[in-house]
């Protein structure tokens, strides 16, 4: 099974820059997007074979998730069930046979700090919610994390310390999380492969330099270890400031 997910950065403006081009070619069995930035009715993505859902944000142009996948799910969930998480469109789940999958879009915790608060309660009943849902089937988490968890996720660690995104708190929230039963799967494959980031500023040519972060990820419950094939950057394909990142894993 391929798994694609891929932070879009504004989905209407990534189809014209090729999203449907790398969407038909790489022909995912799950294709899991962040930040689509529209509302219900702006868009009709006509995407043969593949099942849509989609999680809007209540303030327009901001935020939202969504889930293309060719096999129709046991059941579809949005948010994880608490209203002061819920409102701006950040997690879909699919329930499948032999697992879940949980899209997220995980709050930037913004300059200066102004929202790190916030961000340590999202990150600890979203940990809750995915230990939930682990102990009564495996987890593959796929998204933004907006965290780059250790120095070798980012090309400057030293003068980003507290940048958000790279904060001692957020690194430690990501850090609690694999400490229950959850694997960074490119780290699994890759754990000393250095200079593999996912999302480039727009400025000072950064991703001409490769001067980025690794902050899309897929985690998955230690469960499904053994099943893991390869976790894939696909680092060349543009339309957004971030790129797609892929998991090949053999399950039903």
């Amino acid at each position: 099974m391929k798994l694609i997910s891929w932070n879009v950065n504004g989905l209407r403006a990534c189809i014209k820059k090729g999203f449907l081009d790398y969407f038909n070619k790489v022909n995912a069995d799950i294709f899991c997007i962040q930040e689509t930035k529209l509302q219900e009715g702006q868009i009709d993505l006509e995407l043969t074979d593949y099942h849509q859902y989609w999680n809007y944000a209540v303030k327009k142009g901001y935020s939202g998730t969504a889930i293309f996948t060719k096999e129709k799910p046991i059941s579809v969930s949005y948010g994880m069930g608490k209203e002061e998480h819920d409102k701006e469109g950040r997690v879909i789940t699919l329930e499948f046979s032999d697992f879940y999958l949980v899209n997220v879009y995980t709050p930037n915790s913004k300059r200066e700090l102004l929202r790190l608060e916030y961000r340590q309660l999202w990150e600890d009943d979203f940990k809750d919610y995915l230990k939930k849902l682990d102990n009564c089937k495996p987890v593959i988490l796929c998204g933004d994390l907006n965290v780059a968890h250790n120095e070798i996720d980012l090309k400057s660690p030293k003068t980003n310390r507290r940048n958000a995104g790279f904060t001692d708190e957020e690194r430690n929230k990501l850090s609690k999380l694999l400490e229950v039963g959850f694997i960074d799967s490119f780290r699994y494959f890759y754990p000393d492969k250095k200079g593999a980031y996912s999302w480039w500023s727009y400025m000072r040519k950064a991703r001409e330099k490769n001067t980025g972060w690794r902050i899309d990820y897929f985690i998955v419950s230690e469960k499904l270890k053994d099943l893991m094939k390869d976790a894939v950057i696909h680092f060349d394909v543009m339309g957004s400031d971030h790129c797609p990142v892929l998991l090949d894993i053999s399950i039903d």
